[in-house]
């Protein structure tokens, strides 16, 4: 999609600071992270309802992670047909009802299918509302895809926070119906606005393979290396906090506590630190952020430092993954939406495969050495930093 292109389809909108486009896709972005937030209460429900054992729920979640990683590049490629707009569109429509479909299953093979569904359509939108937002910041000249991923936390937020209370009142399926309707009136007033790109050149379309040249797996990497940290704290912290810093079960969930809210809180302020210190830049600082939070957190001899550890992790990988984001989306002689599929796949892998390896190497050692030694891929992150700069031709 050319800039005129990119100006003609955002209208008289395109210098507001918060035009229609913009509202569309992160209305998306917060629907995305409302079903999957709503997903987080349902995990025991599900275990019980198909008498599933530790095991045989992480089997359930690893085909969860291999659907979303199957989806993401199937997605990518209907973008460079399509256009994101409509690939954003049909995915969310698919998604949202699998929600209900988790709720239905009486059986292991059934409960197999409606997870991989879940899984594999969250990925694919996932893939799609991102392009659009790379779409988005092109026609507004500025950033916007860290605020994009901050109404995500918040989705998830909403999501997580209402879920148990909706259960506890309405039942398993009862909850599901009202999110899949809550979702579809989200989804129905953000779609008359969603920014209309179009597709790509029979030129381009050409291109609609997974690429050779390096320079998307790069970005990827950093990606990868960004979302570890992420799914380390996610699915460790609470435990670290309490098997060897003595915290309280009740007092061992504000680790994850700490960093999200820390996270969400700087995605809303990131665009405008992007804008005016450059990607490059915000990308070195946040890296500097995390390296220094999760060090702190590792190697924390009390509660309240290793809080304020994960807080400043949460801080620097806050716009870290959004970065990575708009630079795959505009990876020169490369269609955005195979480039925003190498780099979600990439990163994405790290949040779901990474945390079992983690308790493998933290059952022969310590989550206090994991965690310290996880701060050292944000090295690896600085090191291939200046490829954010790819990041900056939205604003050019």
């Amino acid at each position: 999609m050319t800039e005129t292109q990119c100006e003609t389809a955002v209208g008289t909108t395109t210098h507001s600071f918060f035009p229609a486009t913009r509202r569309a896709v992160s209305l998306l972005f917060f629907l995305n992270g409302l079903m999957m937030g709503s997903w987080a209460p349902k995990i025991p429900l599900f275990a019980a309802a198909l008498g599933l054992s530790e095991s045989g729920l992480g089997i359930m979640l690893f085909v969860f992670g291999a659907g979303s990683l199957l989806l993401m590049p199937i997605a990518g490629f209907q973008i460079v047909r399509f256009g994101s707009r409509q690939v954003v569109q049909v995915a969310t429509i698919l998604f949202v009802p699998t929600l209900l479909g988790i709720s239905l299953v009486d059986n292991v093979w059934s409960g197999a299918i409606a997870v991989f569904l879940f899984g594999g359509l969250t990925g694919a939108m996932d893939v799609a509302m991102n392009a659009n937002a790379v779409e988005v910041e092109r026609a507004m000249r500025r950033s916007i895809m860290s605020s994009c991923h901050a109404f995500w936390s918040l989705g998830g937020l909403v999501g997580s926070a209402l879920g148990g209370y909706l259960i506890a009142v309405t039942g398993d399926l009862g909850h599901s119906v009202l999110m899949v309707g809550t979702a579809l009136i989200l989804f129905l007033i953000a779609r008359p606005s969603i920014l209309a790109d179009r597709p790509h050149t029979s030129e381009q379309r050409t291109k609609a393979r997974l690429p050779l040249t390096p320079l998307p797996w790069l970005v990827g990497l950093v990606a990868l290396f960004s979302m570890i940290p992420e799914g380390a704290t996610l699915d460790w912290g609470a435990l670290y906090l309490r098997t060897e810093l003595g915290a309280s079960v009740s007092f061992s969930g504000f680790a994850f506590a700490a960093f999200s809210l820390a996270m969400a809180g700087m995605r809303f302020a990131g665009d405008l630190v992007r804008d005016r210190l450059g990607a490059v830049r915000t990308l070195r600082l946040c890296t500097a952020a995390s390296f220094i939070g999760l060090v702190t957190a590792g190697l924390a001899p009390n509660l309240t430092v290793a809080l304020v550890g994960f807080a400043v992790a949460g801080v620097g990988i806050s716009n870290m993954v959004p970065i990575a984001f708009s630079a795959g989306g505009n990876i020169p002689g490369l269609a955005p939406g195979i480039g925003l599929s190498v780099v979600t796949t990439l990163g994405y892998s790290g949040i779901l495969f990474a945390p079992s390896v983690i308790g493998f190497v933290a059952e022969h050692t310590s989550l206090s050495a994991v965690f310290t030694a996880v701060s050292f891929l944000n090295v690896v992150v600085f090191a291939l930093s200046g490829l954010a700069r790819h990041a900056d031709r939205t604003s050019g």
